[in-house]
C-alpha cells in the first residue's frame, strides 16, 4: 500500500471533492480529482486507484437518486458510453494525458461560451437529439476510460436540456455507475490494477459516502437556477485548469 503522507494529503481532498460532485453539487468539479492524485503518482496509477473508489460512490449515489433519471435519454447515453469505453481501451496507450486535457478543456470552455451567447442559464431548453446524445456520450465513455474525465462531454449534451436538477444528477449518476463498472475489465486487461493500488483504494474508500452525502445535502438546499449557475461556472473553472495543464504538458 502507498504510505507516503504527501499522497494522502492530496488524495483525501480529491476523493471528497469527487464525492461532493457525484452527489450533485458543483457538476464537473469531480473531474479535478484524478489530476490532483496524478500530482503525486503517475496518471495511470491515479486512474487505477480512483476507479474502485468511484464504484463505491456509484453505489451510494444510486441509493440516493434511485428511480430519478431521464428515461428518454438513458439507454441511448449508455449505448454511446459503452462504445466510448471500447474505443478508450483500444487507444489508451496512444493518448497522451496532455492531449486529453487540452481537448477536454477547450471543449468545456467553448461549450459554456456558446451557451452564454444564447443567453446562459436563461437560454431556452434544447430538445433531446439522438445523434448528439450518442456522440457526446461516446466521447464521455472514451475520456472517462482514459482519465475519469467524462463529465464535460456528457454535460455538453445534458445541461442544455435544462432537466430538473435531481433528474439531471440522477441520470448522470446512473450513466457513470454503468460506465465505471464496465471499465473494470479493460483496466485489468491493461494491467492497471495491482495489490498496491487496490489496497490504497480500500483505505480511501470510506471517504466516498461522506463526500456523496455532503453533495446531496448541498444540492437539496439550493434553487435550480443556482444549481445551473454553479454547474456552468465549475465547467469553466475545470476547463481552464485542464487546458492550462494540457498546454504545459505538451510544451514540456
Amino acid at each position: 500500500m502507498i504510505t507516503d503522507p504527501l499522497f494522502f494529503a492530496v488524495a483525501i481532498p480529491a476523493v471528497l471533492i469527487m464525492g461532493v460532485s457525484k452527489g450533485g453539487f458543483g457538476s464537473g468539479l469531480g473531474l479535478m480529482a484524478t489530476p490532483m492524485v496524478a500530482l503525486v503518482v503517475p496518471t495511470p496509477q491515479a486512474a487505477a486507484i480512483m476507479l474502485p473508489i468511484l464504484l463505491v460512490m456509484d453505489v451510494t449515489g444510486l441509493l440516493a437518486y434511485r428511480g430519478t433519471f431521464h428515461r428518454g435519454n438513458l439507454l441511448l447515453l449508455l449505448a454511446g458510453g459503452v462504445t466510448g469505453i471500447a474505443l478508450g481501451a483500444l487507444t489508451f496507450r496512444h493518448f497522451s494525458e496532455a492531449m486529453v486535457r487540452v481537448l477536454l478543456g477547450a471543449m468545456a470552455i467553448v461549450f459554456v461560451a456558446h451557451r452564454l451567447r444564447l443567453g446562459g442559464t436563461k437560454a431556452p431548453a434544447a430538445a433531446p437529439s439522438r445523434p448528439k446524445g450518442f456522440f457526446w456520450s461516446t466521447v464521455a465513455g472514451l475520456t472517462s476510460t482514459i482519465a475519469h474525465a467524462g463529465g464535460p462531454p456528457l454535460n455538453v449534451y445534458l445541461l442544455p436540456l435544462k432537466l430538473d436538477r435531481a433528474v439531471l444528477v440522477g441520470t448522470t449518476v446512473i450513466f457513470f455507475a454503468v460506465i465505471n463498472a464496465a471499465k473494470v475489465g479493460p483496466y485489468f486487461w491493461l494491467g492497471l490494477f495491482d495489490a498496491r493500488n487496490l489496497l490504497t483504494s480500500l483505505v480511501l474508500a470510506p471517504l466516498a459516502p461522506v463526500g456523496i452525502g455532503l453533495g446531496v445535502w448541498l444540492l437539496r438546499r439550493m434553487s435550480q437556477e443556482l444549481f445551473y449557475r454553479i454547474a456552468y461556472t465549475m465547467l469553466v473553472v475545470v476547463g481552464v485548469k485542464l487546458l492550462w495543464d494540457g498546454v504545459r504538458g505538451m510544451a514540456a
